[in-house]
């Protein structure tokens, strides 16, 4: 089975360093390149094509809320995670609103990171515990009945909003695989969305759900 293909962007030389050398010393993870700037991210994705990006939010020249919107625009296939010191409200929701797939907190063990890289893969959105606080609580303050979502379909999108992928949304309530992704299909229908990541933005920006 071929490791996990990453590029990092981080501007702190020591800490990225640090994440080559474990990424590449653990098995299933393979670093192809590392920048301590986003400005060529754009470039950077369509020529190393990785899997998984590390992205930090504060650096030099064009900072990481612009640069996941670049990645993604670029290579939408490719996952993105939010690496970052900032817990505040506005720089997790423009970094989910512009794609990204995670939101992880630079406190965060190795070993967690491992995991989120792994659950990014599987189709999750992995993210800090006071960050997935922050989300649900926006969730929580929504509005529900204004979408005509069933209470079903509102234990999908908590689901979803956690990070959790069809098949693990499928094994937490109890319903068939086809089940949840007929639940899901139809939630995006009713949010006017493509996807999961675009359900999960509305939900936080417009604060309709």
């Amino acid at each position: 089975m071929n490791p996990i293909s990453i590029i990092l962007f981080e501007d702190n030389e020591r800490l990225r360093e640090s994440l080559v050398y474990l990424l590449n010393n653990t098995d299933g993870f393979k670093v192809l390149a590392d920048y301590g700037h986003c400005n060529d991210a754009a470039s950077a994705v369509r020529v190393y094509k990785p899997e998984v990006v590390l992205m930090d939010i504060d650096m030099p020249g064009t900072d990481g809320i612009k640069g996941v919107k670049m990645v993604k625009e670029a290579m939408p296939l490719t996952a993105v995670i939010m690496f970052t010191v900032f817990e505040d409200d506005d720089k997790l929701f423009q970094c989910l609103c512009n794609g990204a797939n995670g939101y992880l907190l630079k406190k965060t063990a190795p070993g967690k990171l491992f995991e989120a890289i792994q659950e990014v893969m599987d189709g999750g959105a992995p993210m800090s515990p006071s960050i997935a606080r922050k989300v649900l609580n926006s969730f929580n303050q929504a509005k529900p009945k204004e979408y005509n979502l069933t209470p079903r379909e509102l234990d999908v999108l908590q689901l979803l909003i956690k990070g959790y992928s069809s098949k693990m949304i499928a094994a937490e309530l109890m319903i068939s695989f086809d089940t949840a992704r007929s639940h899901l299909k139809n939630i995006y229908l009713k949010l006017h969305v493509n996807c999961g990541k675009q359900a999960i933005s509305k939900v936080l920006t417009e604060h309709i759900l």
